[in-house]
């Protein structure tokens, strides 16, 4: 199972959290956000996961950025994913990974109705993944927020699919025993304050995972 750590802003927080397990480590590319880091800082990170021997999935965050201004984050910081949280297009889609071969792509949806789970399903020819979120009027992730689990029980898209929104350790054993993912993706759950994470709560989900993490 994909298990993605989101909204890292700290090198030594960020190899605490790939040893414990996180297979995917998200950094947020979108200034307005409190987890914004700049691309110098996500390179920093990237650095010190390698020079520590982490082997581990990075993930760039961006939510209506320009093309080249992506292209141009994901070589200066070195990701292995990008992950498209605002209003991109499949066609759009189509030309990122056309800029970037090689690069792994995943396109976060904010569910508010069935429509918006009929709209994830178009995106699964043109993507590694799909990612879905609780929606929230002004803030695209991070909310706390969780979604109504059992409306997603048929989804099955075309691709592999994370779930997101309001995860907690106290509550992901309920979701996996709901729904069927392929992947889970945590930010607010797991953290002190916005981008600082509590590694007390990361080992707590671990622990939690493994009835799943096992099966694989």
């Amino acid at each position: 199972m994909r298990v993605k750590i989101c909204g890292i802003t700290q090198a030594e927080q960020a190899i605490a959290i790939a040893r414990h397990g996180a297979t995917h480590l998200g950094f947020i590319c979108v200034p307005q956000s409190p987890r914004y880091l700049t691309p110098a800082a996500i390179a920093d990170i990237t650095q010190a996961l390698n020079a520590a021997g982490v082997v581990t999935k990075t993930v760039g965050v961006f939510a209506d950025a320009a093309l080249t201004e992506m292209a141009a984050i994901a070589r200066q910081t070195n990701l292995s994913h990008l992950q498209l949280h605002g209003q991109e297009t499949p066609e759009q889609c189509q030309q990122l990974l056309a800029e970037l071969p090689g690069i792994y792509l995943i396109k976060a949806i904010r569910v508010r109705t069935a429509a918006d789970l009929v709209r994830a399903k178009t995106y699964a020819p043109y993507v590694d993944a799909l990612l879905l979120d609780a929606y929230h009027p002004q803030q695209l992730g991070g909310t706390g927020l969780t979604l109504d689990w059992d409306a997603l029980v048929s989804f099955k898209p075309a691709c592999p699919w994370m779930l997101a929104g309001g995860l907690t350790p106290e509550n992901i054993a309920t979701a996996l025993s709901t729904l069927k993912p392929d992947g889970i993706d945590l930010s607010s759950g797991v953290e002190h304050q916005p981008g600082v994470k509590d590694l007390a709560l990361v080992q707590h989900l671990f622990e939690q995972l493994q009835p799943w993490l096992v099966k694989v």
